[in-house]
């Protein structure tokens, strides 16, 4: 296992669409691998791929007493409403509150290619959101309540 570096907003990778995994082999264990520990050593709740500079349709989240791995990663329903403060690793001295559901499900596969299915509220819901949403190229800053406060302090 290894600390990767973390990609910062203003890379232009951060803004594009993951492309799906498709082989489930060591170099995904790897990654995984990877991930949580960097995950791990930044003090995080979640990591998506691309904030380690690797486009792939993966996330780990760590919320509710539960981690999880999340591969190829799709919402299939949302409930609720719940409003609380965000930050992220690739968006660092910044928090802002965020509009999330308040439960979700996902569909996805683990590192060995089974499809699954779990449902989480709260904070497992809101990283869930937060970091599928980085696969989609979409920062949790675009949809924060004190966006032009972060677009103000980037332009310094």
């Amino acid at each position: 296992m290894a600390i990767r570096k973390i990609v910062y907003d203003g890379d232009e990778l951060l803004r594009k669409k993951s492309k799906p995994v498709k082989d489930f082999d060591d170099d995904l264990d790897q990654l995984l691998d990877d991930m949580k520990e960097t995950m791990h050593a930044n003090d995080g709740m979640g990591l998506a791929a691309v904030q380690v500079g690797v486009l792939r349709r993966v996330v780990i989240v760590e919320a509710n007493g539960m981690f999880v791995e999340l591969i190829n990663p799709e919402i299939v329903s949302q409930e609720g409403e719940d409003i609380d403060t965000e930050g992220c690793l690739s968006v660092p001295n910044f928090n802002s509150k965020v509009r999330r559901p308040y439960k979700v499900t996902v569909k996805a596969f683990d590192r060995y290619g089974y499809p699954f299915e779990i449902t989480g509220e709260k904070y497992f819901a809101r990283c869930v959101c937060h970091e599928v949403d980085h696969l989609d190229g979409i920062l949790y800053v675009d949809k924060c309540e004190n966006k032009e406060k972060y677009l103000k302090g980037k332009r310094k």
